[in-house]
């Protein structure tokens, strides 16, 4: 029994994460830019927190992680 590996078919997922992922990240330049004056008034210990929020909580792991893992398996959660 000598079996042929299936043809591979690209899939659709990575160029559309792709994009969603570009969008994101011009979404996100742009409300920090225009939230930067009021988090630019706070003091330097208090801004660090904030970017951390919004930079590694807001962008990273809320939407991205699940997107990451959509775009190699197809699932938006582990089951």
């Amino acid at each position: 029994m000598n079996r042929q590996p299936a043809p591979y078919q690209p899939s659709w997922r990575k160029p559309v994460g792709t994009f969603i992922i570009v969008g994101l990240i011009a979404l996100w330049a742009i409300m920090i830019g225009s939230l930067s004056s009021l988090i630019g008034g706070l003091p330097m210990l208090a801004q660090v927190p904030v970017y951390i929020f919004l930079g590694v909580i807001w962008l990273w792991i809320l939407p991205l992680k699940r997107l990451l893992a959509w775009m190699e398996t197809g699932r938006w959660r582990k089951r």
